[in-house]
C-alpha cells in the first residue's frame, strides 16, 4: 500500500540517491496527476540504481522487496523501481514496460524536465487510453490492466485508442485465469473516487469486461426499467451510483449494484412489467461479489443496502412506520444517513420522478429524529424482558418458540413504546394463551 505524498520523505529519498551518485526520476501517476492539475496521491520513483544498492544506500529505513511481475523497492511507503540493466536506454527503456502512455512519462526534479518517449501528454490532453507499445503484451503481462484501462477512462472521462479497445476485447477471457480476484476489487473501489463512476461501468461493459466481473449488472444493460421509470435498470443504477459521495466507496458501489435483482424478479403482470420484491434477490450480486473477494463486512454492507432500499419513507409515514423502519435498520447494522443517502439517490435516479426537495428531505429526517429522540427501543434485546424471564413466566423450556414469543413481543413495543416496561410485558405475555402460542410458532 503507497503511503500518501509527503514531500519531505520524497525530498530525502531523491537527495540521497543523488548523493551516491545515481540517476532518479519522478515517474507514473504523480507526473500524469501534476499534468491534470490534481494534487497527486502517491509517487514513484526510478532510478538506476539496483535493488541491492537501494537496500544498502537505505539501510536505517523502512524497506522491502514487494512485486512479483516487476519487484520494485518499498522505502518508507514510497516505490523505487530500478532500471533494467540489460538497456543503455535509460530511462525510456524501463517506461515502456509501464502500462499506458500518460503513466510511461518522467520527470527530473533538477532539471524539470519532462521525459515523454510515448507521447502521454498528447494523449492526456486529447483524453486518449493507450497502452505503450504493443497493448497485447501489456495485458499478458498482467490481464488485470484492462480494469484500470477503464477506471483510467472514467478518470479523464476519455476514450479508448482503437488499439486498446481491441486488445481489451479479444483478451478479456484472460480474467477468468489466474488473475488475483481482489486485485480486481480493489479497482473497482478505487473508480468509486472519480466524478462520473458511471464511465467506467460504460466501458467495462462495452469491452465485454463486465460480464466477466459482475455478471449481475450486465444482464440489466437492456433490460426496461418498468412503467414507473424513465431509463432502463442498468441506466438507472449508472445514474444513482454517479449521485453517491464519492467520499464513501462502498456506499456508491451498492448504489451501481443496488437494483439487480430486478433481472430475476422481473415478471408481466396485468399487461406491465413488475419487479416486485427485487431487493430480496440479491443471490447473484452477493456470488459477485464474494468472487471479487470483497470482505464479509461489506458484503453484508450492500446487501443491507440492497433490501432496505425499497422501505417506504413519505411525509405521510406514521410514527409506527418510521420505528419499524428504524428497527430493520438496526437488524441490518445500516445507519439511517446511509440509508438516507441511498433514498435521496435512488429517486434522484429516476428520469420519470422529480429529485427530492429540500424541504422533503427535512420533513424525512425529522420523522426520523422524532422516533429516534423518543423512549422507543429499536431492537428486540432492548426489551425490558428477557428469554429466561419468558420461560419463567410462561412454564416453556428454552428453545426457538421462546425466539418467537419474544420477538412477537417486540413488534408490541414497536407498535407501541409505552409497553417496554417489565410489568407491562409480563401482564402482555400472560395474556398468551396456548392457542396463541401455537400461531407464533
Amino acid at each position: 500500500m503507497k503511503k500518501s505524498l509527503n514531500k519531505q520523505t520524497i525530498r530525502y529519498l531523491l537527495d540521497t540517491l543523488r548523493e551516491n551518485e545515481f540517476k532518479v526520476y519522478l515517474v507514473g501517476g504523480a507526473v500524469r496527476d501534476a499534468m491534470l492539475k490534481r494534487v497527486p496521491q502517491d509517487v514513484d520513483l526510478l532510478t538506476d540504481a539496483a535493488p541491492r544498492e537501494i537496500i544498502r544506500i537505505f539501510g536505517d529505513q523502512n524497506v522491502k522487496i514487494v512485486g512479483r511481475t516487476f519487484p520494485v523497492c518499498l522505502v518508507n511507503g514510497v516505490e523505487i523501481s530500478s532500471a533494467d540493466k540489460a538497456s543503455s536506454h535509460f530511462p525510456a527503456s524501463d517506461l515502456a514496460r509501464r502500462d499506458f502512455t500518460f503513466n510511461a512519462m518522467a520527470c527530473d526534479l533538477q532539471d524539470k524536465k519532462i521525459i515523454d518517449p510515448f507521447n502521454g501528454r498528447d494523449d492526456l490532453l486529447n483524453g486518449l487510453v493507450r497502452f505503450t507499445e504493443d497493448p497485447e503484451k501489456r495485458i499478458k503481462e498482467d490481464p488485470v490492466r484492462m480494469i484500470r484501462a477503464c477506471r483510467f477512462l472514467a478518470m479523464i472521462e476519455g476514450t479508448f485508442a482503437a488499439s486498446a479497445f481491441e486488445a481489451i476485447r479479444s483478451l478479456a477471457d484472460l480474467l477468468d485465469k489466474n488473475t488475483a480476484k481482489e486485485r480486481i476489487g480493489h479497482e473497482i473501489i478505487k473508480a468509486m473516487a472519480v466524478r462520473k463512476p458511471s464511465l467506467f461501468f460504460e466501458a467495462l461493459h462495452a469491452t465485454g469486461i463486465l460480464k466477466k466481473i459482475f455478471p449481475s449488472l450486465d444482464r440489466c444493460y437492456d433490460l426496461d426499467g418498468g412503467p414507473h421509470h424513465g431509463e432502463t435498470v442498468f441506466e438507472h443504477c449508472m445514474l444513482v451510483g454517479d449521485a453517491l459521495p464519492h467520499s464513501m466507496p462502498i456506499l456508491r458501489l451498492a448504489g451501481f449494484l443496488h437494483d439487480t435483482g430486478k433481472f430475476d424478479a422481473a415478471k408481466i403482470k396485468d399487461g406491465h412489467l413488475t419487479f416486485a420484491g427485487h431487493e430480496k434477490h440479491d443471490q447473484a450480486l452477493i456470488r459477485d461479489l464474494e468472487n471479487l473477494r470483497f470482505s464479509v463486512r461489506q458484503i453484508q454492507y450492500i446487501k443491507a443496502l440492497t433490501r432496505s432500499h425499497m422501505r417506504p419513507l413519505t411525509g405521510e409515514s406514521t410514527p409506527k412506520a418510521v420505528r419499524r423502519l428504524l428497527a430493520m435498520l438496526k437488524d441490518y447494522h445500516l445507519e439511517y444517513p446511509d440509508f438516507m443517502r441511498m433514498r435521496i439517490a435512488d429517486r434522484k435516479g429516476n428520469l420519470a420522478k422529480a429529485p427530492y426537495t429540500l424541504s422533503q428531505i427535512r420533513e424525512r429526517l425529522k420523522k426520523l429524529f422524532d422516533e429516534i429522540n423518543s423512549k422507543a427501543v429499536f431492537a428486540i434485546n432492548d426489551l425490558e424482558i428477557s428469554g429466561t424471564d419468558i420461560i419463567r413466566i410462561s412454564g416453556k423450556t428454552a428453545g426457538p418458540e421462546i425466539g418467537k414469543i419474544k420477538h412477537h413481543l417486540f413488534k408490541k413495543v414497536l407498535d407501541d413504546p409505552d409497553l417496554n416496561t417489565t410489568q407491562n410485558l409480563k401482564q402482555l405475555l400472560a395474556t398468551i394463551d396456548e392457542q396463541s402460542y401455537k400461531g407464533l410458532t
